[in-house]
């Protein structure tokens, strides 16, 4: 993991830096034809960059990269040049105006993001119920369910552990119940800006009024969860709590470090 957050900030440090730099550039080579090129078709050529910007530095890139372009248009193409002055008010609207459609589409490319990763997390979570609901109305053993669903809550919620707890006499944790809220020493906790409350939490797994067990969550600390995440993770439990059972076939071998 040392590596992967090394690269990112990596990627990130020169994505900011092309933000920064590549419209400045785009700008200074207009100057040639600076007296005969129009100055709105340089805007929309600037507009572009800022937009590729967005899409390759995001949000914090795309607003780097509006600022960076609308500076270097009033520098390289507005009269007086090479100067932060801008004599004619058709210039200034134009600057203005390129500025505040660069923040526009910044903001635009981020939503698309967001509705795109939305939209695959979605198909993920539906398939990954799919699966555990076959196991659950299949012959799979009671084990092999228990390992889906933990594979399955350790991706959706980010977690560092998770195993299975037949036995309730253990202490309580802090609970994710059915509406994806977290309750914590009789409260709501804010899971969706502070993360699952640690050392450990839990998903009671009840079928019919009947409670079967528990699976204990080890979050990672400070990572923010979503409530669609929450009840998803809920809802996993809640489909394989049928086949949970004791009486289900055998169990095979345990994996390690995971309760049963």
């Amino acid at each position: 993991m040392p590596l992967v957050d090394h690269v990112r900030r990596q990627r990130r440090r020169y994505s900011l830096s092309a933000s920064l730099l590549v419209p400045p550039g785009v700008a200074a080579g207009f100057v040639p034809v600076r007296t005969t090129f129009s100055h709105v078709g340089a805007a929309l050529v600037l507009v572009a960059v800022v937009e590729a910007m967005a899409v390759v530095g995001r949000r914090p890139g795309g607003v780097l990269a509006s600022v960076s372009a609308a500076v270097s248009f009033d520098y390289f193409l507005t009269t007086p040049y090479e100067r932060f002055t801008i004599s004619q008010r058709t210039d200034l609207e134009t600057t203005v105006a390129l500025f505040v459609v660069g923040l526009i589409v910044t903001e635009l490319a981020a939503r698309s993001r967001s509705h795109q990763r939305s939209a695959t997390e979605e198909g993920a979570y539906v398939s990954l119920l799919a699966r555990t609901a076959a196991m659950s109305s299949g012959s799979r053993s009671r084990v092999e369910i228990i390992d889906a669903v933990v594979s399955g809550l350790t991706q959706i919620l980010s977690l560092r552990d998770c195993r299975f707890e037949p036995d309730l006499s253990g202490p309580p944790f802090a609970q994710i119940v059915a509406d994806g809220s977290v309750v914590h020493v009789g409260m709501r906790w804010p899971a969706e800006e502070l993360g699952i409350p640690g050392p450990a939490a839990e998903i009671p797994c009840v079928w019919r009024g009947t409670t079967r067990g528990r699976f204990i969550l080890t979050p990672t600390p400070g990572l923010a969860v979503t409530r669609e995440q929450r009840v998803v993770a809920v809802a996993l439990v809640n489909v394989a709590a049928p086949s949970l059972d004791p009486a289900r076939a055998p169990d095979v071998a345990h994996g390690p470090g995971r309760g049963r």
